[in-house]
């Protein structure tokens, strides 16, 4: 069997869906939803990291290999979000200042690595958004071991598949099926909204628990245990 596992690249969202989710936060999804979520420990380099969307194209890299990281990023195509499995490597960066810099000038929308990832200045210089387990020095080599290039693969402990939507901020990462997407993003969308009105009456001075309803409703509850 060829230890090349290389499928079709998936079908791209409308562009519409992808700027929708671009004006939410993750944390919004994270009110409206329970799965999707990965390990909270996959974190984007930039601290301010604004929300990026994009279609998932998958990868997987067996430890100290990234030939299949310098063919795949070849094919990548302006929106895509590349997801990339290290299947339980933690040691090896499989993303630099050179692979970086051939993403960027793809125009994917960003990558996400469960992993390591080195060279993180070149990185943030070169203005790709990554979301990684963090920077190591020891590096990957073009050690022709093999892998998979959109094929199902998990990465933070969420399955992905090629064509889904990830939604990414400097609060984590989300993933959407495609076909759940839309529904998702119009759900969050309106919640933002509501949260923008919570905010105003805020600032104009009520209490939050008034807002909420907690007030009146624990204050019930501690009149009713009295009588």
């Amino acid at each position: 069997m060829n230890k090349y596992r290389i499928a079709p690249l998936p079908a791209q969202p409308e562009a519409g869906l992808i700027a929708d989710l671009e004006t939410i936060e993750t944390a919004t999804l994270g009110h409206v939803r329970f799965t999707g979520f990965m390990d909270r420990r996959i974190q984007a380099l930039a601290s301010n990291q604004p929300t990026r969307a994009g279609c998932a194209v998958t990868l997987a890299l067996p430890a100290m290999c990234s030939s299949l990281m310098h063919y795949a990023v070849s094919f990548q195509r302006p929106g895509d979000f590349l997801i990339v499995d290290r299947l339980g490597d933690d040691r090896y960066a499989c993303l630099g200042g050179a692979v970086a810099r051939a993403i960027k000038n793809s125009g994917a929308a960003g990558v996400v690595v469960d992993g390591c990832v080195t060279d993180v200045a070149e990185i943030l210089a070169e203005g790709l958004p990554v979301w990684c387990r963090g920077a190591s020095s020891l590096t990957t080599r073009r050690a022709d071991l093999g892998g998979t290039f959109n094929r199902p693969i998990a990465c933070g402990n969420v399955p992905v598949l090629p064509g889904d939507i990830v939604i990414a901020d400097a609060s984590g990462v989300v993933v959407l099926p495609a076909d759940e997407a839309r529904e998702a993003a119009d759900e969050a969308i309106a919640r933002e909204e509501r949260v923008q009105r919570t905010m105003q009456r805020l600032a104009a001075g009520e209490k939050l628990g008034e807002i909420t309803g907690t007030i009146a409703s624990i204050n019930a509850q501690i009149d009713g245990d009295t009588k």
